[in-house]
């Protein structure tokens, strides 16, 4: 059995930036972060990859590599929490026992919840940025398709970056007119929700490219099935109450993959209705046992699942587990933080910032960077600057622009 002060479950961004925030609050804690993945990825590049801007490699490092100094590495799977315990049991049945607990594994991408999508991915015109082995596969059909239907889907949400299907839409959409044929290709973009975008006050900068590529917008349609080798996909599309099965043919599919929360977090005593870690809202601590908390894209916090979410969680979660072991008098509040910037175009971005309630929360003031429309400015913040940040003051704890709003306690 091991004891530490601070145990957290998963070594992504979340959990690699928390862990780096305690250390540079509290130098002396005993932390374990546990995780069996080698490979940690800057996954926000992977629409990049898609879109031919970056190199596969420059998003994955060893995991090894991103642990903090002074870290304790379980190199494992959890695969049963024990909260009255204060421990978790490791898929080889050994025990880890913690002061607090931090929960964010990231989430489930539900590849077989698509009928024929896992053996139909990766060939016949059937892609995914939502992989890393994939993102390249996107970039070579944006090279090689001249005429025919391209199809883009949406799941039903929650899902990471929400903005992640529509972005890899208007890049292929971009390259595809910059080759000379897109008046050859139908563009449609099939969405299981009502909306293109849900912050509404992006809508019509959205729409302005959507109207320059030509694409037809399906909303209500929830991908169900496909057969890759025949090039047919079947969506189960709703009209009011009633649902039915349409098909329909493509020469390339970009699909995001249905997302729920992992198995192992579903079936736990720290699960919601829904399966999501519960955790309130602000303070991101578990609703029910004090000394767990929840940040990332398994918790039941309804904001945009993005890097950026995490880069403004892991903050708060660090302040307030530093307070819970009566080391600090203030307290922080998450307010729901969340950014996608939207590339819908090569050289351009709209940079959509929001917060609970899109509730509109930008970073920067309107004269460096306009949010609501298109702008460079933003393409270079988004390929150069942001992956910068990432590896070299996010993973490290260095909090630039992402320092908590900070409460007494007293």
């Amino acid at each position: 059995m091991s004891d530490f002060d601070v145990v957290i479950i998963g070594a992504g961004a979340a959990g690699i930036a928390t862990a780096a925030g305690l250390l540079r609050r509290q130098k002396t804690l005993s932390i374990a972060i546990i995780d069996g993945s080698e490979a940690h990825y800057y996954q926000p590049g992977w629409t990049m990859v898609g879109g031919g801007v970056f190199d596969p490699a420059v998003t994955a490092r060893a995991t090894a590599q991103v642990i903090p100094k002074g870290v304790k590495w379980i190199r494992a799977h959890v695969t049963r929490f024990m909260p009255q315990k204060n421990t978790v049991v490791l898929a080889d049945k050994s025990l880890v026992t913690y002061q607090q607990l931090v929960v964010c594994p990231g989430l489930k991408l539900d590849w077989d919840a698509v009928a024929g999508l896992p053996e139909a991915l990766g060939k016949n015109g059937v892609t995914s940025n939502y992989r890393f082995d994939l993102a390249p596969y996107t970039w070579q059909l944006a090279n090689s398709l001249r005429r025919g239907k391209a199809i883009f889907t949406q799941p039903p949400m929650p899902i990471k970056c929400a903005g992640a299907p529509q972005k890899a839409m208007y890049l292929t959409a971009d390259r595809f007119k910059r080759r000379g044929v897109l008046s050859n290709i139908d563009i449609e973009f099939c969405n299981a929700g009502g909306v293109l975008f849900g912050v509404a006050d992006y809508v019509p900068a959205l729409m302005t490219y959507v109207e320059k590529y030509g694409a037809a917008l399906s909303f209500n349609h929830n991908l169900v099935a496909i057969d890759g080798a025949a090039q047919k996909a079947w969506f189960a599309v709703t009209d009011g109450k009633k649902t039915k099965e349409v098909e329909k043919s493509f020469d390339m599919i970009h699909v995001c993959p249905p997302q729920t929360a992992p198995d192992f977090i579903k079936k736990s005593p720290l699960a919601d209705a829904a399966g999501w870690v519960d955790v309130d809202h602000e303070t991101l601590r578990h609703t029910k046992y004090e000394n767990i908390f929840g940040l990332g894209d398994a918790t039941c916090t309804p904001n945009a699942k993005t890097a950026a979410a995490a880069r403004k969680q892991a903050p708060v979660v660090a302040t307030n587990i530093v307070h819970a072991m009566g080391k600090s008098s203030h307290k922080a509040v998450y307010d729901g933080y969340g950014s996608c910037p939207l590339t819908v175009e090569r050289g351009r971005i709209v940079l959509a910032e929001f917060g609970y309630g899109g509730k509109i929360i930008p970073t920067f003031p309107t004269w460096l960077v306009q949010g609501l429309v298109a702008t460079r400015r933003s393409w270079f913040l988004k390929s150069r600057i942001l992956p910068w940040v990432y590896w070299n003051l996010m993973l490290r704890g260095i909090e630039w622009f992402a320092n908590p709003i900070l409460r007494s306690s007293k």
